[in-house]
């Protein structure tokens, strides 16, 4: 039998989720809403009332244990807020959790989506990390892929982004788009590390059901590149990423040192976070609870007293979720804290399972680590964590 609470527990993390763009990008399969490039929350009543019910969700959710450490407005499009939407939630969340000194508050903005008053704003709200969707350099990716901005327009925003001085930026690119080749994806690695930021994101395209892309391609279908060719972008980022002083901290993450980003990390490392808003996922107190994706149901949801029925993850799932999350960080997982975990049997019987990957040499267990070795540990981590699954699920 199920059980029905409402969220508590020792998270001291949280991720907001603001529903909408401009448009929808090909790509896409989150729980979005398209305003148009007209429309921002200054002058969408829709977004208005979004803010509304997400700051009554926040405000139902009992609060125990620490101060938020983290906090990502992740998208959709955070930067179609207006500052005082943006300062609302954070208020609403100082209130009910209190927020820690020195937290890390990242905002995902999307280039032509703000102007110099908008970003000083969210710096003056005490937003000190940005990921900037860049995703190309090149104008015809850019239109092929669904995006709203021009290259002209990710040079504009970063020159915003350092003249209000936010100490951590990230900027993200997609590898393995339509038409894409490999001296496009050198091209936008080189203008990339040339921005200076403190962190790249660099993400395999996926196609997914339901999406533009999902209609017009299946994987494998020209003119998308071949397996190959992904393989040398994915080697190629690695490369280039690395020689620039650049840390493969994580499968699809490199950063300066000191730059990780630390709310991503609560993910890797499975530990419990606060999800809110339209679609958003919670982990909190052993249970996992993903948000209704359609607003309606959502605002109904919310009005309804955002009661939550769901189970404890089992241990097994536990384990499973533990290794697929934590063997995506460079440094792997902690054999010790594993058998602490799961017992010292269950470790012994992993590292059975990868045995083969070992002989391979696309693992390895280094100063008491299981760990994926990069590049080809990385590149065949679903491989491995397919194995694990089968012989553990």
């Amino acid at each position: 039998m199920s059980q029905k609470f409402r969220i508590s527990g020792i998270a001291s993390s949280a991720y907001v989720h603001i529903p909408f763009c401009r448009r929808r990008c090909f790509y896409c399969d989150f729980p979005v809403s398209v305003v148009g490039d007209r429309l921002r929350g200054e002058t969408s009543g829709t977004i208005s009332q979004y803010v509304e019910v997400l700051c009554q969700e926040i405000a139902i959710t009992p609060a125990f244990g620490q101060p938020l450490k983290t906090i990502f407005f992740g998208g959709g499009t955070p930067s179609l807020l207006s500052t005082e939407q943006l300062q609302r939630i954070l208020r609403e969340l100082e209130k009910h959790f209190g927020i820690a000194s020195g937290a890390e508050i990242s905002m995902e903005i999307d280039p032509a989506t703000f102007d110099l008053a908008h970003i000083a704003g969210y710096r003056s709200a005490g937003v000190n990390r940005v990921s900037l969707g860049v995703q190309a350099f090149q104008s015809e990716l850019l239109q092929r892929a669904g995006r709203s901005h021009s290259v002209e327009d990710i040079f504009a925003a970063v020159e915003l982004i350092h003249q209000v001085e936010i100490p951590e930026f990230s900027l993200d690119l997609i590898s393995g788009l339509p038409h894409q080749s490999l001296d496009q994806w050198q091209d936008s690695l080189e203008k990339a590390v040339a921005i200076l930021p403190t962190h790249i994101s660099i993400y395999d395209l996926t196609i997914e059901p339901g999406t533009a892309f999902g209609r017009y391609y299946k994987p494998g279908d020209t003119p998308l590149p071949t397996d190959e060719a992904t393989v040398k972008m994915y080697e190629m980022a690695q490369q280039v990423l690395t020689s620039a002083g650049y840390e493969h901290y994580e499968i699809s993450n490199y950063a300066q040192a000191g730059h990780q980003c630390r709310h991503n990390r609560v993910y890797w490392e499975n530990r419990p976070y606060y999800g809110f808003g339209m679609g958003a996922a919670s982990y909190v107190e052993g249970k996992r609870f993903t948000r209704p994706r359609k607003t309606r149901e959502y605002y109904q949801w919310v009005q309804a007293g955002g009661v939550i029925d769901c189970d404890v993850t089992p241990p097994k799932e536990v384990l499973l979720e533990t290794l697929m999350l934590g063997l995506r960080l460079a440094e792997g997982l902690s054999l010790t804290v594993l058998a602490e975990a799961f017992g010292e049997e269950k470790v012994e019987e992993i590292c059975r399972c990868l045995q083969g990957y070992f002989d391979k040499g696309w693992v390895e267990v280094a100063e008491g680590r299981l760990r994926l070795i990069d590049p080809q540990g990385f590149l065949f981590s679903n491989v491995v964590l397919a194995e694990l699954f089968e012989k553990l699920g």
